[in-house]
C-alpha cells in the first residue's frame, strides 16, 4: 500500500522534481503515482484534496494556464466552489500541480522542496 500519493504531470519541471524528493525519501512501492491528465479526476477526489490542502477549488486553479482564457474564466469570483470542482473535473490542466499527499496532510509542492516540509510537518 502506498505511503504517499502524487497527482502531477510528467512534462512538468516541478512535478518532477518533487517526484525526485519522494524518490529519495520513500521505498518505490511506497509511492503512487497519479498522472492525472490521463487518469480521471473525480468530484470526490478534488473535494478530499481541497480539505487535504485546506484550500477552496479556486485556489487549485492554474491561473496563467491557456485554457482559462480559451473558456473565458478569467473572473474566478464567478462561480461557486462546486461550480469550479466541476470545471476542474472537465479541465485536469487547470489544477495546480504537484499535489502530494501524505498520511492526512497536502501540499502543493510549488516549490518542489514543500514536500519536504509536508514529511516534516506529519505526525
Amino acid at each position: 500500500m502506498p505511503e504517499v500519493m502524487i497527482y502531477h504531470n510528467p512534462s512538468c519541471s516541478k512535478s518532477r522534481g518533487a517526484l525526485e524528493i519522494l524518490q529519495q525519501n520513500f521505498a518505490p512501492d511506497a509511492i503512487r503515482e497519479i498522472h492525472y491528465l490521463q487518469e480521471s479526476m473525480t468530484l470526490e477526489t478534488l473535494q478530499r484534496l481541497c480539505e487535504l490542502l485546506n484550500k477552496s477549488p479556486v485556489n487549485l486553479i492554474r491561473k496563467g494556464e491557456p485554457k482559462m482564457a480559451e473558456l473565458n474564466l478569467g473572473n474566478t469570483d464567478a462561480f461557486s466552489d462546486q461550480e469550479w470542482l466541476m470545471v476542474l473535473v472537465e479541465n485536469p490542466i487547470l489544477i495546480e500541480r504537484p499535489i502530494v499527499v501524505y498520511r492526512d496532510k497536502a501540499v502543493i509542492a510549488r516549490p518542489p522542496e514543500l514536500v519536504l516540509t509536508l514529511l516534516m510537518n506529519t505526525d
